[in-house]
């Protein structure tokens, strides 16, 4: 089930500035530091504010391209954010606008949780969005129609 997010009404909470280079970059809240701005990048950026903004994620339980191993292979994950307890419960892939949100994306999502474990994924492109549950048997997904609320 598609979600309808209007990312770039966020976009004016992002702190934007030229490097040495003439490169933009973004300042990312969770790792606290700026980051040249790929496309991807400012989708990233964008889902960080939504979901700080309107699903109530606590800042200080995120992580932003946390690493992590699939398969004896290093991957990262494009955010992760833990419950109460520092429990991985929130995974989102991010693409660039321009990349198509396919089975290759689920795919992918679906490895990066392999060892996490999380009860909801997220894949965007900033322009498509889809959340899931993941059912108790683990065996299936539940299509969300929005994002859920995040429980301090």
């Amino acid at each position: 089930m598609l979600i309808n997010i209007d990312f770039l009404s966020y976009k004016n909470k992002l702190t934007v500035r030229k490097n040495r280079a003439g490169k933009l970059e973004v300042y990312d809240i969770v790792r606290r530091k700026y980051i040249i701005l790929q496309p991807e990048e400012m989708v990233r950026q964008l889902v960080i504010h939504y979901l700080i903004s309107e699903k109530n994620a606590p800042l200080s339980k995120m992580r932003v391209e946390m690493g992590l191993t699939v398969n004896e292979l290093s991957k990262r994950c494009d955010i992760l954010v833990f419950d109460n307890n520092v429990h991985p419960f929130f995974l989102v892939e991010c693409k660039a606008a321009t990349v198509k949100i396919d089975q290759s994306v689920f795919e992918q999502i679906a490895r990066y949780n392999l060892p996490l474990q999380v009860p909801y994924l997220m894949v965007t492109n900033g322009l498509t969005t889809y959340c899931c549950r993941i059912n108790e048997d683990k065996l299936s997904w539940q299509f969300l129609s929005e994002i859920p609320l995040f429980k301090n």
